[in-house]
């Protein structure tokens, strides 16, 4: 409504003789998307992220004001209506602490669509233009560990790993160890480390995982710190979920197996890259402005799967182990046809014993209220598109409550 009375506004105006830019992707009539980023291209998830939009803005010919370096604080809703204001039919925010501040500018723009990746609340329904998305990250954290679990076992076959890398001191004795650089210790972060160790523990059995958290989403010498210090306590590989390349070049520095997120590392780390995996944000983009385009209403909570395209996990690395491929490729026909899944119950436990239920946190008010537990499986986005997996399994030491 408010684009259409811009143009007979502007149809007036011209009759007259008053020239005037009508609040649509420039002349074309179509559509203008608004996007807010947290940083930009120097940190790995935003750069994940613009890049996506930019290529779907560029192949549907429709204007993008990209806003980048928009934290999460009032700016954020001051951004959402500006864009709103420019004539932004559908507006993006990238980070999940923008999410309050989004709604809060959704309520104001009831004729304008706004989206928001990682939030929890879309999926009620409540704010009519206001839509989450996310993806099935968890699973391609798994294949990206079962990655990660096929060079460990090389290097034990190969008498690569030394003492230090076992937590009993012991060579060829107890549990082999790894490292993970976490940012904060939110359900994200806690369902994606999860996985990933899972997914490592299917290929080497004898696994224990340290995480440890930077406070910070994106902090470079934090991170390279923080995987530094793993590292010098015996990990023998390292994965990571925070957006810089600090613990990437840590682990380059030091001659250890990285396993990346949000993009390849391969060229910046050639000697221990090993594979990465990363949400694909085009298939949601393409969907959102298709919808935009065509007058179609846009899901509340949309998830994205490997189905979709949108869990990839990138080409592997030049050190990754002999196999790998095929066994990536076994397990993602597995979890695709639903015979195998990621947090089987039968697979962990928590505090030595087997969890046949679980309460979680959908609706973001801090209460456990839905069992998410079904038939042995904890089912990870099926009640919304944002992780709620917060299970302290045995095998990883994390101290979550900092």
């Amino acid at each position: 409504m408010k684009k259409l009375l811009a143009l007979c506004l502007a149809a007036l105006l011209a009759v007259a003789g008053i020239s005037v830019f009508a609040g649509c992707s420039e002349d074309d009539g179509t559509v203008k998307v608004g996007f807010i980023a947290l940083h930009d291209k120097n940190s790995t998830y935003d750069k994940n992220f613009i890049e996506a939009i930019e290529q779907v803005c560029k192949e549907k010919n429709v204007t993008l004001d990209l806003r980048t370096g928009i934290p999460e604080d009032d700016a954020c809703y001051q951004t959402a209506c500006e864009l709103a204001d420019d004539g932004c039919d559908v507006i993006f925010a990238d980070s999940f602490s923008h999410e309050k501040f989004v709604v809060r500018a959704a309520k104001e723009y009831p004729e304008v669509q706004f989206c928001h990746a990682t939030g929890v609340t879309g999926h009620t329904g409540e704010v009519k233009n206001f839509h989450n998305a996310f993806a099935s990250i968890y699973e391609g954290r798994y294949l990206a560990g079962v990655a990660a679990g096929m060079k460990l076992a090389e290097m034990k076959d190969n008498n690569e790993l030394t003492a230090a890398n076992y937590d009993s001191g012991v060579l060829g004795q107890g549990n082999i160890k790894i490292g993970y650089v976490g940012a904060y210790p939110y359900a994200e972060v806690i369902s994606g480390y999860t996985a990933f160790y899972l997914g490592a523990k299917s290929i080497v059995e004898n696994l224990i995982m340290d995480v440890e958290f930077t406070g910070s989403w994106n902090d470079q010498t934090k991170e390279k710190e923080t995987a530094t210090t793993l590292i010098t306590n015996g990990a023998a590989l390292i994965s990571q979920h925070a957006d810089s390349l600090g613990a990437p070049s840590a682990c380059e520095a030091k001659g250890v197996p990285n396993v990346a997120y949000n993009g390849n590392t391969s060229e910046t780390c050639p000697k221990t890259y090993l594979v990465a995996t990363r949400i694909n944000w085009v298939p949601y983009f393409e969907y959102m402005i298709d919808c935009v385009l065509e007058g179609e209403e846009i899901d509340y909570d949309w998830c994205g799967t490997l189905a979709t395209g949108s869990v990839v996990v990138e080409s592997l690395g030049k050190n990754a182990a002999e196999g790998t491929q095929a066994k990536l490729d076994e397990v993602k026909a597995k979890l695709m046809s639903g015979e195998l899944h990621v947090f089987d119950c039968s697979k962990f436990t928590v505090g030595g014993q087997t969890i046949p239920s679980a309460l979680a946190d959908i609706d973001g008010d801090q209460t456990a209220e839905t069992q998410v537990v079904e038939n042995g499986i904890y089912y990870e986005s099926k009640f919304r598109s944002a992780p709620y997996f917060t299970l302290e399994i045995d095998g990883i030491n994390a101290d979550t409550d900092n």
